[in-house]
């Protein structure tokens, strides 16, 4: 998603035995500058379909959560690490506003497995349904202008 508008820009699914540093590559369109991941993502930039298409972007990927609660805040580096850490979490957090949408507001809150192929096209509209949700307010004041 693009944390400047908040809007979903690309949807991807697998099998649940995909790990999410598989589908990276499937996820950026190619203007990413800095991209903010969670730590399902370590590793992402030794990849080769990342080395080879986006060699460029800035990846700053989340710490562990057990190296993170590992930390002792009171030396002046490790709470420099926590204080980054949450910088990227409070990016990170834009993400999750997509799935409140579709669990909160559509009622979407398990998914039922039909395929991967139905999954993926009932996602698919949820998201672009979560995306006009998010924009209803820009969308109806234009109106009235």
């Amino acid at each position: 998603m693009d944390a400047e508008s908040g809007l979903v820009h690309t949807v991807t699914t697998t099998a649940a035995n995909t790990h999410d540093v598989t589908q990276a590559h499937a996820l950026l369109h190619g203007e990413e500058e800095v991209v903010f991941a969670d730590s399902g993502y370590r590793g992402v930039e030794k990849r080769q379909e990342i080395q080879n298409k986006h060699a460029d972007v800035d990846w700053q990927i989340a710490m562990m959560p057990g190296r993170r609660k590992a930390l002792n805040k009171i030396k002046p580096s490790h709470a420099l690490w926590d204080k980054l850490e949450k910088l990227k979490a409070s990016v990170r957090a834009k993400v999750e506003h997509p799935f409140r949408v579709i669990k909160c507001q559509f009622g979407r809150r398990k998914t039922r497995y039909r395929g991967l192929a139905k999954n993926t096209s009932q996602l698919l509209v949820m998201f672009a349904l979560s995306n006009l949700w998010m924009v209803r307010k820009r969308i109806l004041q234009g109106l009235q202008a």
